[in-house]
C-alpha cells in the first residue's frame, strides 16, 4: 500500500530540501526540482526550480538560479528569481538582481544592479537566449562631431587648418 503514496499534493516534505549544513564548505554547482537550503559555505552555482533559503551564517560565492529566495546571508555573485527575492536584514549581497519582485527589509545591504524581469525574462535568461531588453541599439551614425538639434557642427570645435584667434 505505501507503493501507491502519491505525494504531488503534499507540501514540501523535509526530505525533499536539499540542505548545506553549517560548517559544510561544497564547491561546484547543486541542481535540485525541490527546495535548497544553505546554512554553510558554497561556490559555484545553485539551481533550483523550486525555492533557496540561505541562512544568517551562510556564505555563497556564486550564482543563484530559482523560483524564489529568502536570503539571510551573504554572496558574492548575481541573482536570477523566476518570482520574489526577499533580502533579510542580515544579508550583504554583491552581485545583480534579475528578478520579478523584491522585498528588502530595512537593514539589509545590496551592492549591485537590480533589473525586474518577467517569467519570459527569466526563462531566456536561464537558457542563455539573450532577451531584448539586454540589447544595446547601435549609434546612428558614426561621425562624432558634436551636433545641436540635427544641424550644426560645435562652436568649439576648429577645422584643420585655420589658425585660432587669440584673445
Amino acid at each position: 500500500m505505501a507503493s501507491n503514496y502519491d505525494r504531488s499534493g503534499d507540501t514540501v516534505g523535509v526530505n525533499d530540501v536539499s540542505r548545506i549544513s553549517a560548517g559544510s564548505t561544497i564547491k561546484g554547482e547543486i541542481t535540485s526540482p525541490n527546495d535548497i537550503r544553505v546554512d554553510g559555505t558554497f561556490e559555484g552555482k545553485i539551481l533550483s526550480q523550486a525555492k533557496v533559503v540561505v541562512g544568517e551564517k551562510a556564505v555563497v560565492k556564486g550564482d543563484i538560479v530559482c523560483s524564489s529566495c529568502d536570503f539571510w546571508g551573504k554572496i558574492d555573485g548575481d541573482f536570477y528569481v523566476k518570482d520574489t527575492l526577499s533580502l533579510k536584514d542580515t544579508c550583504v549581497v554583491t552581485g545583480n538582481l534579475h528578478i520579478r519582485r523584491l522585498q528588502v527589509d530595512l537593514d539589509a545591504t545590496f551592492n549591485g544592479n537590480c533589473q525586474m524581469i518577467s517569467e519570459s525574462e527569466f526563462t531566456q535568461l536561464t537558457t542563455g537566449e539573450r532577451p531584448a531588453m539586454y540589447d544595446v541599439p547601435a549609434p546612428e551614425d558614426d561621425d562624432d562631431t558634436y551636433k545641436i538639434g540635427k544641424a550644426s557642427v560645435s562652436p568649439f570645435n576648429v577645422p584643420a587648418g585655420e589658425e585660432i584667434p587669440e584673445a
